[in-house]
């Protein structure tokens, strides 16, 4: 196998294998939206995905239980398991159903957790489920153990189902001859939600992989204007505001013992939106009264699929400001404000896990991105065709649009820092021209590293020819000497003396 050589915070080497995770949700309930937004599992394309995650089924007791009418087959029509699971057929994708999600609450989890025997029969019973609907696993959504009215207790009872379902799985595989059913879970990424709900390092030694719901990190309940999904922090905010991103998130359940190849990161495809306060006030931070208008189909308040938003874009009816610091877009139109994803801030999302060593991508979801490119005029699943060519070193992503604006309080370039506290994650957009003496412009050239010219913080990742400028994590300097980011302390004198830091 192919193994390529990313730069990685601290002063080790990282190989990155290939086999990343391309994990993919699909709602059931996204077959009720109206008109070209149906979505049904013969609107997936496998490809895209390693992973398919059938959201949701639900419970009745202890076992697993269908939620929506037609998951299951009826005597007059073929059921949504097991369209979903034909996607087998031309793919080598792996299929999961996920039980839970945030409207399930925790009620039904908690009963199940209390006892040994009820832990039992969810295992026992579940094996039966999944086999008899040909899915490969189960993927536990349950928010959150621990918070929500789910008891203190829940957080250890919670490590001990998940012991119990890897048991119960790899005996029935070992009985059966059967591939052993893969045992996944989908989890917090806020602070609190952390560490009332799970005991890191040993759930991690059990499951196949921990999905990381990084998203949803500012919404309508919030009272001023924020990111649904920012990669890094902004400079000043409150440290509570700081957790508030991906990098922080990701790197908080590696320090509690995730191994970073069994953490798969959230991507999301959709934004999320307030009512301003005031329209002349557009900024990040704004106040705002309530949440964004809902939109034609996905009819949340609060709430845009990304090809309810791209259209805002392409006919200038809405104005697009790129975050320099936090590396991800908002709108303004109005009175309405969307904090979103788009395909320049996922490709440098996939960038940085990439160079950080983590087990590849989630999406939620795949019925939200431009499906069937009848929106957004950039064809079939732009985001999902974007975070592939992102992983696999395809074409890199573009800068931000036209006619984009930088925020008021960004400067449009960074300045190299001049002491070690300036050495933060902030980056400027990814590069992706051939200027005359761009390391990365000699044909197939593969994938290299190289010092940012004048920023000790940034460094230059090739691939394919192309140039991307990457950020070094929080307080870590890029050191050529090692191709890597390393300690201000580490480097050597003649670098230290470069980054002004002697």
């Amino acid at each position: 196998m192919l193994l390529t050589l990313i730069c990685v915070g601290f002063s080790t080497i990282l190989f990155v294998q290939a086999d990343y995770k391309r994990v993919c949700y699909y709602t059931n309930w996204s077959q009720y939206r109206p008109g070209n937004a149906r979505f049904l599992p013969e609107d997936i394309d496998p490809t895209l995905c390693s992973h398919l995650v059938y959201a949701f089924a639900t419970m009745d007791g202890n076992r697993l239980k269908p939620f929506e009418w037609n998951d299951d087959n009826t005597e007059w029509s073929k059921g949504l398991y097991e369209r979903f699971n034909n996607l087998k057929q031309s793919s080598s994708v792996k299929t999961m159903l996920a039980v839970g999600g945030w409207n399930f609450g925790t009620d039904r989890m908690t009963a199940m957790l209390k006892t040994a025997e009820s832990r039992r029969e969810f295992a026992a019973t579940s094996i039966d489920f999944l086999r008899k609907r040909n899915f490969d696993g189960l993927d536990l959504d349950f928010e959150y153990p621990g918070s929500r009215g789910s008891p203190p207790e829940d957080k250890y009872l919670f490590t001990s189902l998940i012991k119990e379902l890897r048991g119960a799985f790899n005996a029935e595989g070992a009985s059966s001859g059967r591939p052993v059913l893969l045992l996944t879970a989908a989890v917090a990424a806020g602070k609190d939600n952390i560490d009332r709900g799970y005991e890191v390092r040993e759930i991690a030694k059990y499951v196949d992989y921990i999905g990381l719901m990084s998203y949803d990190f500012n919404g309508a309940w919030d009272s001023v204007t924020g990111l649904n999904a920012p990669l890094y922090s902004a400079r000043g905010v409150s440290q509570q505001q700081a957790q508030r991103t991906v990098e922080w998130a990701a790197t908080y359940w590696v320090s509690l013992g995730t191994p970073k190849e069994k953490l798969v990161i959230g991507m999301a495809t959709y934004g999320r939106g307030f009512t301003l306060a005031d329209s002349s006030n557009r900024s990040l931070g704004a106040n705002a009264v309530g949440p964004n208008t809902a939109g034609k189909y996905t009819r949340e308040a609060g709430f845009l699929s990304y090809y309810e938003i791209c259209p805002l874009i392409a006919d200038g009816s809405a104005t697009r400001v790129w975050s320099e610091e936090q590396l991800v877009p908002y709108l303004y139109k109005g009175d309405q404000w969307i904090g979103y994803d788009d395909k320049t801030s996922l490709a440098m999302k996939v960038l940085w896990l990439k160079s950080m060593g983590f087990g590849g991508w989630m999406v939620w979801t795949v019925d939200l991105d431009d499906f069937n490119g009848l929106f957004c005029n950039e064809g079939r699943y732009p985001l999902l065709r974007v975070l592939n060519a992102a992983l696999f070193g395809g074409v890199g992503p573009s800068s931000p649009l036209p006619g984009s604006k930088s925020p008021s309080n960004v400067s449009p370039t960074t300045t190299r820092p001049t002491t070690t506290t300036n050495a933060t994650t902030t980056s400027t957009p990814v590069v992706t021209t051939r200027p005359a003496g761009n390391p990365c412009a000699t044909p197939d050239a593969g994938v290299s590293i190289y010092p940012f010219p004048d920023d000790c913080t940034k460094f230059v990742q090739c691939s394919n020819g192309m140039m991307y400028v990457m950020p070094c994590p929080s307080s870590l300097l890029f050191d050529p000497n090692l191709n890597v980011c390393n300690w201000p302390r580490a480097l050597s004198p003649e670098r230290q003396q470069q980054c002004f830091i002697a």
